[in-house]
């Protein structure tokens, strides 16, 4: 660890220069946004038979969500659940299946355009987003749905983005319990958000040392189980928030094929960080395939573990996930870049406006508003 990035980090002023448009705030403010979402979340209602399937549709930051609701749900819920990160449904996509179409601005085209090919199939349809053109449809096709607060990167928005998810599912009567879960992970991001907040020096930090220590190569992140999607959640943030390539896998899928890719890896693995996401109560199985997978890793290749905290599911996933995105700013913070603006996505947004994708589909929902 350089002395350089420690004096970095140890600063508050320096942090809040670099920091222009304070994307660390909604670290720390992580336990308040979690609260607020619980409480708008309340007002989910949704009049539907229970689903025979649940398809959540979105991209980037309003899409993780619904990965970490796949992963919680999954010993919990007796209907599959998808991710469809794409401008139209599965094909099995039908009056049976529940989709729920998140995008925090309201205006993302693929979320639009798959929200116009849930109204064509007749599925059961929710929304959540913060306004824009999804919310201006469904309120204008009938179709249930959730305003959250505005203003705020797609990525910071997890909260709104997340919570009512579970809430739908509850709402679905696909799942229970919700409400117990929820309070104690956000009574544990109390802690762990306070634990690696910017006051607290390196040296007692988690999240500036884990930045301190994989700065200046390419994070690889490790999860298996429920941390499968914090591990997708962590490169994600590596990548809008540090501005740098990041890549995740998992176990024990990584054991069939990534590992082979470290045999020769050679004196390019000094380029990696690997980052293993842990649980103490890790199955026997899943324990035995990390340590060896460690032991197989070349030694040039420099190897961090992050230990989940908490008791149930939730908390456990949402606090490791706390400290992902602290490191991921302290990186961003470290490489001297500020971690809000993502100057590449908003060209590509520019340069596919051209195409005309969005307004074609805002022009087949005008009419679907005009036939009914």
């Amino acid at each position: 660890m350089s002395k350089v990035a420690v004096s970095v980090l140890d600063d508050a002023g320096k942090i809040r220069e670099i920091d222009k448009s304070n994307m660390l705030a909604f670290c720390v403010d992580v336990v308040a946004h979690y609260r607020e979402a619980a409480k708008i979340a309340e007002k989910v209602s949704l009049q539907y038979a229970k689903p025979g399937n649940v398809v959540v549709a979105g991209m980037g930051g309003s899409a993780i969500g619904g990965e970490l609701l796949k992963d919680w749900a999954r010993d919990k819920v007796q209907v599959p659940i998808e991710v469809s990160r794409d401008y139209l449904l599965p094909a099995y996509a039908n009056e049976r299946s529940l989709v729920l179409v998140m995008s925090n601005s309201g205006e993302t085209e693929e979320s639009l355009s798959a929200f116009l090919d849930a109204v064509r199939r007749r599925c059961m349809i929710f929304c959540v987003s913060s306004g824009g053109s999804l919310l201006e449809f469904a309120e204008k096709l009938g179709v249930p749905y959730l305003r959250v607060p505005s203003g705020m990167p797609p990525r910071a928005a997890l909260p709104y983005m997340f919570v009512p998810l579970l809430r739908s599912l509850e709402k679905a009567g696909v799942v229970s319990g919700v409400s117990g879960e929820l309070s104690e992970a956000v009574e544990l991001l109390a802690r762990v958000s306070g634990e690696n907040s910017p006051e607290k020096p390196v040296k007692d930090n988690f999240a500036k040392m884990l930045a301190s220590g994989i700065n200046g190569s390419v994070p690889v992140v490790y999860g298996f189980g429920v941390y499968r999607s914090v591990a997708q959640r962590f490169k994600q943030q590596f990548n809008e928030n540090s501005k740098v390539p990041s890549k995740w896998e998992f176990f024990s899928e990584l054991d069939h094929n990534e590992i082979v890719g470290w045999e020769r890896a050679g004196k390019l693995a000094e380029c990696f960080s690997t980052i293993f996401l842990r649980d103490k109560a890790e199955p026997d199985e899943i324990r035995s395939r990390i340590e060896t997978t460690k032991a197989l890793l070349p030694s040039g290749s420099k190897m961090f573990e992050v230990w989940s905290q908490g008791e149930c599911a939730l908390a456990r996933m949402l606090s490791t996930v706390c400290v992902g995105d602290f490191t991921s700013v302290y990186l961003g913070v470290l490489r001297g870049v500020d971690p809000t603006p993502v100057e590449n996505i908003n060209l590509l947004k520019e340069k596919t406006k051209l195409v005309g994708v969005k307004e074609k589909v805002k022009r087949e929902l005008a009419e679907l508003d005009g036939s009914r």
